[in-house]
């Protein structure tokens, strides 16, 4: 995405991206797995990545769980936690939309369950 002009915000938003690499979930992982080293279509995907953005003269960031640079694609995980964020999460959504961005939300389950169906819904929705 483009690189913000404000090092500390860069500063702040690299150190809690290392932190959450570290600390991904279980869905995280298995779907890591799966795309990591363009092991998915040859897409190369950046897990727990920095999208920077500007709105009302303010900078600020999201982290998305995974970054497709080809697809210009935000592929969210999303567990329990997000049943009770969902007007959050649409407009998490709306602003990273209005950056040329797709999200892709991909809920935990599906991916502990079915993993090769998930990978074989992303490939359409990459694709649209």
């Amino acid at each position: 995405m483009y690189k913000t002009h404000n090092m500390k915000l860069d500063h702040v938003a690299r150190n809690i991206c290392r932190e959450l690499r570290k600390s991904q979930t279980r869905a995280e992982l298995l779907f890591w797995r799966k795309v990591r080293n363009r092991k998915y279509k040859g897409l190369k995907f950046y897990r727990q990545y920095p999208i920077f953005y500007e709105s009302n003269n303010y900078e600020s960031f999201f982290i998305a769980d995974f970054y497709c640079f080809e697809k210009k694609a935000v592929i969210e995980i999303d567990g329990k936690f997000h049943d009770y964020r969902k007007k959050e999460d649409e407009e998490r959504s709306e602003t990273l939309r209005s950056l040329g961005l797709k999200v892709i939300r991909i809920k935990n389950e599906d991916i502990e369950f079915d993993i090769n169906g998930v990978l074989d819904k992303l490939s359409s929705q990459l694709n649209e």
